[in-house]
């Protein structure tokens, strides 16, 4: 695989991440870059991660990794969007004016990064039949989400007072979307 095929393949990685990361950075009370690279730091690390276990499984069970990922990462976006959700109408019910967190629990930013990085852990399984460097395509993934996700957090943070307390609501509204497009993609619809 050619340096640009595994670069465009390391873009295409990241972009659920970033999306990911948007939501997040616009829950965030104002989050600076040590913030947003602790995020994009933890993505990444997972991103990079995954196309390095499905590579190790692809040999041996790639029909049933790729036959379940799409609906684990589905789940567990569906779970935590839902979550963020509730949490953001609770948040605008309460008439007193509450404080955004100032950062995520690593718990929270790890599960979120494993939901959107299954579909990496496909990839690696398929790069397991390929003549690839899996290092270097794991790391490249891994730079690559590392820097989508630290952008994401840093965009969030101009949406995040322009939406208010709403911003945890549309946040938790991404996460279903980025789970839900998963599941079509691999059940065969495309946007």
């Amino acid at each position: 695989m050619t340096f640009i095929a595994t670069l465009i393949l390391a873009l295409g990685m990241s972009m659920d991440a970033f999306a990911a990361a948007l939501g997040k950075g616009a829950t965030l009370h104002r989050p600076g870059f040590k913030e947003a690279l602790r995020t994009g730091l933890i993505f990444g690390s997972i991103e990079a991660l995954t196309p390095l276990i499905g590579w190790a499984l692809g040999l041996a069970a790639s029909r049933y990794i790729m036959a379940w990922d799409h609906w684990v990462a589905f789940i567990l976006l569906a779970f935590l969007g839902g979550r963020m959700m509730m949490e953001g109408f609770r948040q605008t019910a309460v008439t007193e004016p509450c404080e955004a967190p100032q950062s995520h629990g690593f718990m929270v930013l790890a599960t979120t990064a494993v939901a959107t990085s299954l579909d990496a852990l496909a990839v690696g399984v398929g790069l397991a039949f390929l003549q690839v460097n899996i290092i270097t395509t794991a790391l490249t993934i891994g730079a690559a989400t590392t820097v989508m996700a630290t952008t994401g957090v840093l965009v969030g943070r101009f949406i995040g007072p322009v939406l208010g307390k709403w911003a945890e609501v549309l946040g938790g509204l991404v996460l279903i979307a980025v789970g839900s497009t998963i599941l079509l993609q691999h059940l065969g619809y495309s946007a």
